[in-house]
């Protein structure tokens, strides 16, 4: 449980000429089901520019996705996790800033010479990520723990 913040004119346009106003519930339930994560049974509310999402999910990774895939929608400015699953832990997320790419997030989050673990950030965001080499300013990435194998 927590909230996140996001940049509310990044992101994913739900509708269309409504750049200036944050999506629906609805809209961001039927964004969020699109990926098909498992998330059937989570409920997205919005207040003002803030999503909530409440609910149980299957796992950490499951719990993490809902949330960006929510606060990744243009208009959208934070979003408040009441969303449980087992063995849960406090996300780590990381905003893409200008000249970043996913070599140089790995390096920062993994360590010099790690950059090579880019694929792990880009299989951890799919299926909201589509391409290693699509990221934007703004968006918002999880950090998957590296596993010691």
């Amino acid at each position: 449980m927590g909230i996140w913040d996001f940049v509310k004119s990044a992101g994913k346009a739900l509708g269309i000429g409504k750049e200036d106003t944050p999506p629906s519930a609805e809209e961001l339930k039927k964004e969020l089901d699109s990926y098909k994560l498992g998330t059937e049974n989570v409920k997205v509310e919005v207040q003002g520019d803030k999503a909530i999402v409440t609910g149980d999910v299957a796992d950490q990774s499951v719990l993490e996705k809902a949330i960006i895939a929510v606060g990744n929608t243009l208009g959208v400015s934070k979003v408040e996790s009441k969303l449980t699953a087992p063995d849960q832990k406090e996300p780590v997320f990381y905003t893409v800033k200008k000249g970043d790419n996913l070599w140089k997030i790995a390096e920062k989050h993994y360590g010099k010479g790690k950059g090579a673990k880019y694929n792990v950030i880009f299989e951890a965001n799919t299926p909201m990520l589509t391409h290693p080499d699509k990221i934007y300013p703004g968006q918002v990435l999880r950090i998957p723990e590296l596993s010691e194998t």
